[in-house]
């Protein structure tokens, strides 16, 4: 630190002791409040003491409140139910603060009744989530089914379509070689019907020749011409019936070639489109409807997984309303201005209830004015003392220094004071939160200086002075401040070991300044 910083500090700490110091030794003066001329008579009011040679210690000491270093926080694990009116979760029975409880002790018991009821309607709702899912799983089940029919039945009109196609078209065995080689035979058979039919027609006409020259010559009778005539007519008519049977084979023949061939290839072919044309069109239609049932599977399982979370979490909630202790300790309310903590006060999510503080292990939580905080630093070594036992002291060290001043601490001024931890190095006993301590954190050792007692500074017009002693005289001795401690403070220039200084100079420091002003 600069020596400019030390003398700014110095001259603060000194003005505020010499503050409290003026007070007392104005009130003094008040007995001696008599105008003086000599320095001899002034030096009889005056108490006296030597400045001294020896080692200062610079520390800084503060008061602060003791605290747990390993202090469990027991939090609200209950959400607020919105629909009870009621901003927060009513404590319905809390344990007396400043009990020791061991691990697995009931700390507190909250409302349950607005979780219990939210639990029990999740649960129909998980159950109405769980039906829903099974019935999207059969459907998107009974769907695969449905699109494996429709798929293979499409498949098999394409293959009984390509082979109607391959039947009709095949150059060796086809059904179309096969009709044409069936009328083909036809005209042959009637071909020979023809012939027989010929001379079946023949050996009428010979017959009725030979009837007629009969009955002309008396040997046969009309009867027997008449059956002549009428078997010739037959034979007659159906050789004429089975020319027309052959004119038909012959036309069926050319309209097998020239248009039914052409006809059933174009009928086949088309089937064969339109099987493959429906082929596509279902596979499409199985895709689209199995997109749909995984769709609508997929989203009832994600709402089934939420509405189940959200079961555990009411689940873990309603045993949240029962708060146990993790271990053995003492309890503590939470200390926030804000929040009040008794049976009957709604607490918040997440909101600081509890605390487990380890009573072996403490540490102070004080503050560190601004004006020194530039020779405060962690690892600083302190002594502490607690009031409620003061003839104990205990070893400590500077674990942390905040960053930001309080904002809560010296409202309405300008100073600033920052929020500072203090550890106590060893294991203590019977000492308690809460209970204050003070700190004094030893910040330097100045060796073999000019020491007086801080009493003795007295600050005019920018000047710094101490009374001395020279005979029976009282003297104004101009001085130049180093560092300094509550009681003491160290001389630079003006003054050295072994001279003597007034305690109460500010019985007679005017009227030894006026007397100097006149000379």
């Amino acid at each position: 630190m600069s020596d400019n910083t030390n003398r700014k500090f110095n001259r603060s700490r000194l003005l505020s002791v010499l503050a409290v110091s003026s007070f007392v030794v104005a009130a003094a003066g008040f007995f001696y409040a008599r105008r003086q001329s000599d320095g001899a008579v002034l030096s009889s009011q005056l108490m006296w003491q030597e400045a001294v040679r020896e080692d200062l210690e610079i520390s800084v000491i503060e008061r602060g409140n003791l605290e747990s270093q390993e202090n469990e926080q027991i939090l609200c694990g209950v959400e607020d139910v919105q629909r009870d009116g009621i901003n927060g979760t009513p404590i319905q029975w809390i344990i007396p603060n400043g009990s020791s409880v061991q691990a697995g002790d009931l700390l507190v018991e909250l409302e349950a009744s607005p979780m219990r009821e939210r639990l029990d309607e999740q649960i129909l709702e998980v159950e109405e989530s769980r039906s829903s899912t099974i019935q999207a799983q059969s459907n998107y089940d009974n769907q695969i089914v449905q699109n494996e029919t429709a798929e293979a039945e499409a498949r098999l009109q394409v293959k009984l379509a390509k082979l109607d196609l391959e039947m009709f078209t095949d150059p060796d065995s086809g059904t179309y070689k096969l009709s044409v080689e069936a009328i083909e035979r036809t005209i042959e058979d009637v071909n020979n019907e023809i012939l027989a039919a010929k001379a079946a027609l023949e050996l009428q006409a010979d017959d009725r020749r030979g009837i007629e020259s009969l009955f002309r010559l008396g040997y046969a009778n009309r009867n027997e011409l008449r059956r002549s005539e009428l078997s010739y007519m037959q034979a007659e008519g159906k050789y004429a019936a089975t020319l027309n049977k052959l004119q038909t084979q012959y036309a069926s023949m050319e309209k097998a070639k020239n248009y039914e061939r052409k006809m059933e290839l174009l009928t086949l072919e088309g089937k064969l489109q339109t099987a493959e044309k429906n082929l596509e069109q279902v596979v499409r239609n199985n895709q689209a409807q199995m997109d749909q049932a995984t769709a609508v599977l997929k989203a009832r399982t994600e709402s089934l997984k939420k509405d189940e979370e959200r079961l555990a979490r009411y689940e873990a909630q309603l045993e949240a309303c029962k708060i146990y202790s993790p271990r053995a300790g003492m309890i503590a309310y939470a200390t926030d201005r804000n929040d009040e903590i008794r049976e009957g006060v709604p607490v918040r999510y997440r909101q600081h209830i509890l605390s487990l503080p380890s009573l072996s292990k403490m540490q102070v939580r004080t503050s560190i004015h601004e004006s020194v905080l530039d020779q405060i630093d962690t690892g600083l070594k302190a002594s502490i003392t607690v009031d409620a036992f003061p003839d104990r002291s205990y070893e400590g060290t500077v674990q942390s220094i905040a960053v930001l001043p309080d904002q809560n601490g010296w409202r309405g001024s300008d100073t600033k004071v920052y929020d500072t931890v203090v550890t106590i190095d060893t294991e203590v006993n019977q000492i308690k939160p809460g209970m204050t301590a003070v700190c004094e954190i030893q910040i330097d050792t100045l060796e073999n200086v000019v020491l007086v007692p801080i009493q003795s500074i007295v600050q005019r017009d920018e000047q710094t002075m101490v009374i001395t002693r020279q005979g029976d005289r009282a003297v104004i001795q101009n001085v130049t401040l180093g560092r300094s401690n509550d009681t003491r403070v160290q001389i630079l220039e003006g003054l050295e070991a072994g001279q003597q200084v007034a305690l109460n100079p500010a019985v007679v420091v005017d009227q030894l300044l006026k007397e100097a002003a006149a000379a």
